[in-house]
This record gives structure tokens, sequence and C-alpha cells, in this order.
């Protein structure tokens, strides 16, 4: 079975930007795109993200300036389970929490659900990359899919198989 980061490649659901001056906003609908691309979510999806980060806070955001843009499950112009991933070189700003705590991301792991199960298990997956700092590190400084690739060779999680 693939992982997670080999089905990103595969599919071509990846996208790396420089991200100099981009909103959260913009960065939101960015990582959407490749998801947007190849019809597993509608061009407007992002919007049902942006709405529940303004209604919520940054949600969104996890310690290692990870960021996991999301909405409800069957959201309106998910057409597929997917993940997209972007990584940005510089740090996007989300603002800060409820607890005062700054919230800026560079790796975004965004979500489309419409299968349950197959959802679930991309969010354990996506939890076990989460916990490996080594491959998380890696993940930031990839420029290329052949990048996110021997990150995953080099750092595994061994939890996936």
């Amino acid at each position: 079975m693939a992982s997670v980061l080999q089905n990103i490649v595969e599919k071509k659901h990846y996208r790396f930007i420089d991200g100099e001056g981009v909103s959260w906003q913009e960065a939101v609908r960015l990582s959407a795109e490749s998801l947007v691309a190849d019809g597993s979510v509608s061009e407007d999806y992002y919007k049902q993200i942006v709405a529940c980060i303004e209604k919520f806070g940054p949600y969104v955001v996890f310690e290692h300036n990870i960021a996991m843009p999301h909405t409800t499950e069957n959201a309106t112009g998910a057409f597929k389970t997917g993940i997209g991933f972007m990584v940005s070189k510089h740090m996007i700003d989300f603002g800060v929490d409820e607890f005062g705590d700054k919230k800026e991301a560079n790796l975004f792991f965004t979500l489309s659900a419409v299968n349950p199960e197959e959802h679930m298990n991309n969010i354990q997956q996506l939890s076990f990359i989460f916990m490996n700092e080594p491959l998380i590190d890696a993940l930031a400084q990839a420029r290329t899919p052949e990048d996110i690739l021997a990150a995953e060779a080099k750092f595994p999680c061994e939890e996936m198989e």
C-alpha cells in the first residue's frame, strides 16, 4: 500500500511556493490548487476552509509549523477524498489563537473528504508524519516531488505499514 506521501506525489497533489507576503487566506487557496487541478475539489472549496478559520481561529495550525486546512466532512465542493501538500519557503502568519500564541506554518496538508474510512486513514497516517520531527524538517526543505520521496525514504514512518 502506498504511503500518504507517495500518493501525494503520484497524484501530483503538491505545490512549492516562496510565500513571502502571502496571506494565510491566499496560502489556503494555493494549498488546495493541486486538489482542484484533478477534480478532487471545486475551485471555491478553499473558501469554506477560510470561513471556518475566520469563525473558529487558527485551529488548523499545529506544532512544528504544520497547517492542516480542512472543513467539515462532506463539505460542498469535495468530490474525492485526498490530501494536497504545499511547502512555503517563508512562514505564513495565521495570527494568534485563543491563548495568544502566534500561529504560523510553512507545511500545509490540505484535506478533502467524501469517504470517512479513507479520510480517517489519511489522518492516522498524517499523525505519524507529524510526530516524525526529522521527516517534518526534511519536508520543510523540499522543493521538488523527488525531495518529498527522498525525505520519506530517509526518515520513514514505521507505523505506516
